[in-house]
């Protein structure tokens, strides 16, 4: 039953997020934004990212975790309602901005929940009904055009329906197996209330390698990740959503494959092949449109769960084996502001403005734009292997 509700925490956590952040950017370029705002207002999650050791703490020393998920779920339906209301940019950007302020902390907190009740090494199995949840998310854009016939992607539509998710998820929250705090009663400091103290973890080498390698990964990444559905849209296609989530349907496949991965190859060569994958998407990108074949595209689009599975998910293993139990949250919390907060947040910019180099009157040059996020994979899986080495005994085990 524990796992049962663990799975549906999962499930509704993610589709709520990705019905309306798969289309995000096609809307904004609807909406015609500049290229500043349109990186602010797709850096909303990143943000929203910041305050996760905030939040992980909270739940380490002050609440249980099922209410703070509760609370959380609460205030990103409000705010997707609002954001669902308005078509001015700085308005959007403020809504969006509170939304994942209460929505972004959510990812490491319903990690820690799940961690909390199964062995870590059993999380993506939870983790991976996150995946059905995005997944799943595609079936308003075919209810909404086919069977409605309203435009669905590139609309504010996608708003209400993240809306009345979370409102579900909150009741399901509340349902959820006690998770107290662990670390409840200890003294507390501005150290612990920014997830700071993980830093300390840093002065393993292996352990500072993987932050800063994690941060670097999101630069790339975020060029799929944030701007992927203003290329569809470019390109018109009709069924955005879905056919963004066909990556996601195959990472259900791939985060099954993460424990006996691990358990063959050791955690540093599942990162590795993480990273691999990372290439292996932009070139597909760049090979299909220099030789004119669209269908190289899904390449790039089903490896995104051997991507986020490998190399993310292994990185929460990691994490958590690393932390001692009084920073498992912090360590989650951090762990995402590195990547989705700090790394995501200057890849928007980078990719934004690279992106904008490379449109004309005349159009986008995806090509240029996929040949450079090529490169830069390339260096950072070079970087990684020569420099994350596997000496230490925690990753020899796995």
């Amino acid at each position: 039953m524990i796992r049962i509700k663990l799975s549906l925490m999962m499930l509704l956590q993610y589709m709520m997020y990705a019905v309306w952040w798969v289309p995000l950017a096609a809307y904004l370029t609807n909406l015609d934004v500049s290229s500043f705002e349109k990186s602010m207002i797709l850096s909303s999650m990143a943000i929203g990212c910041l305050v996760s050791p905030v939040v992980g703490m909270l739940a380490d020393r002050f609440f249980p975790g099922q209410k703070v998920l509760a609370t959380l779920n609460l205030l990103n339906a409000v705010m997707l309602l609002l954001a669902g209301t308005t078509n001015q940019p700085d308005l959007l950007f403020i809504f969006l901005l509170i939304a994942m302020l209460g929505y972004m902390p959510s990812w490491s907190l319903t990690s820690s929940i799940a961690m909390a009740h199964l062995p870590s090494e059993q999380f993506p199995k939870i983790r991976v009904f996150g995946s059905i949840g995005w997944v799943a998310s595609g079936i308003f854009s075919v209810i909404f055009i086919r069977f409605l016939g309203l435009d669905f992607d590139g609309t504010n539509i996608p708003f209400y329906c993240g809306a009345g998710v979370s409102i579900i998820a909150v009741f399901i929250n509340l349902t959820l197996p006690n998770t107290p705090p662990p670390a409840k009663g200890k003294k507390g400091s501005i150290i612990d209330a920014f997830g700071l103290r993980t830093v300390e973890l840093m002065r393993d080498k292996n352990f500072a390698l993987f932050i800063i390698f994690s941060f670097l990964s999101l630069i790339p990444f975020s060029m799929y990740y944030s701007f992927f559905s203003e290329f569809l849209l470019n390109i018109n296609t009709k069924y955005i959503s879905v056919t963004m989530n066909w990556g996601v349907l195959a990472e259900m496949g791939f985060l099954l494959l993460v424990p006996p991965a691990i358990k063959k190859f050791g955690l540093r060569k599942v990162m590795i092949f993480g990273l691999i994958a990372l290439t292996v998407r932009y070139f597909s990108f760049y090979a299909g449109g220099i030789i004119n074949q669209s269908w190289m595209y899904y390449i790039g689009i089903l490896i995104h769960g051997l991507i986020f599975g490998f190399f993310y998910v292994g990185g929460q293993i990691y994490i958590d084996k690393k932390a001692p139990a009084e920073l498992k949250s912090q360590a989650q919390g951090f762990i995402f502001l590195v990547t989705f907060g700090a790394g995501l947040l200057v890849g928007n910019f980078i990719c934004s403005e690279l992106i904008a180099n490379f449109k004309s009157e005349a159009g986008y040059n995806w090509n240029a734009i996929w040949g450079i996020s090529t490169l830069s994979s390339v260096v950072l899986v070079v970087a990684f292997m020569l420099l994350f080495k596997n000496n230490d005994e925690l990753l020899k085990s796995q």
